[in-house]
């Protein structure tokens, strides 16, 4: 069960691609539609810390720094996905995100938490050889992915590793409802004014935004509650595997629904990105979250 619940989450990760896909083809920008997203993920942790609200740690300062830093994060993540999306597909930008993990390896060599194996830097050239082939940044010109889209999808997976690393020291200091409320917060405070609170409050009043409904329930809400009651009893390994169904969602949702085609190169890309960052998650220790195994 415990898989099921990663499984479920990394789908419902994918399905937020391609609902704000078309919410941004209906007119919306990235920053409300990255706003709402994580506005609605707050709700749902607010929830989640009233019922369970023992061992918060809210007293933590350094549960703050961290959670602050966690929120930074995860803003710039849901924000530059976004704009990435809009710039390209929905596929290049899912895959790019999914990138996340080489930029952790790639700060904790530096920092000395992870050893440089020859095995890890061979991942990681993998990574950017795939890079090279799903964006097509060899032939910009007839590229269908702009340059902003490949530089914002990059981004999101720069964030995405900050707030890893945020979630990962925080989790010592405190439960992960406490932390993602933090996080959350910090999102909402960072996004509100970029977004502009009259087109924000347009959103309530939009034929629309039952999709915005379901965005923020699947991507923030309902998703990060799974991922973590999945993760207390799933190994890292297998949840690195199983997380494997976001991007590939992603894709095909952008595929089947959005008509957004991928050529062979591209496609060859996208597995060599996928197989390469698998792999490096399951032969070491940097992962999404951590809370279970640093509590």
């Amino acid at each position: 069960m415990a898989t099921v619940f990663v499984a479920l989450a990394a789908l419902c990760w994918g399905l937020s691609g391609g609902i704000g896909a078309i919410l941004m083809t209906k007119g919306w920008d990235a920053f409300v539609v990255a706003f709402f997203r994580g506005a609605i993920g707050l709700l749902f942790v607010l929830v989640w810390l009233a019922l369970r609200p023992q061992g918060s740690g809210l007293t933590s300062p350094k549960l703050w720094f961290w959670a602050v830093i966690a929120g930074i994060g995860v803003a710039g993540n849901f924000l530059f996905y976004f704009i990435s999306i809009a710039q390209g597909n929905v596929a290049v930008a899912a895959t790019l995100m999914y990138c996340a993990p080489v930029f952790v390896y790639l700060v904790s060599f530096v920092l000395k938490l992870e050893s440089a194996t020859s095995l890890k830097w061979a991942a990681i050239a993998i990574v950017m050889f795939g890079i090279v082939l799903l964006t097509g940044i060899y032939d910009i010109s007839s590229s269908a992915v702009t340059p902003l889209g490949v530089t914002t999808g990059l981004l999101s997976g720069l964030s995405y590793a900050a707030f890893i690393f945020g979630f990962k020291y925080a989790a010592p200091h405190g439960s992960p409802q406490a932390i993602l409320m933090i996080t959350f917060t910090v999102l909402v405070a960072i996004l509100i004014w970029p977004g502009d609170i009259n087109r924000i409050v347009a959103v309530l009043n939009s034929p629309v935004w039952p999709l915005f409904a379901v965005l923020g329930v699947l991507g923030a809400g309902l998703s990060f509650i799974l991922y973590i009651a999945g993760l207390n009893y799933t190994a890292p390994a297998v949840a690195s595997v199983v997380a494997m169904i976001e991007p590939v969602t992603a894709s095909l949702f952008g595929v089947v629904v959005l008509n957004q085609g991928l050529t062979v190169l591209q496609i060859l890309g996208m597995l060599l990105i996928l197989i390469a960052v698998t792999t490096l998650s399951i032969y070491s220790t940097p992962r999404r979250f951590s809370y279970k195994q640093d509590q």
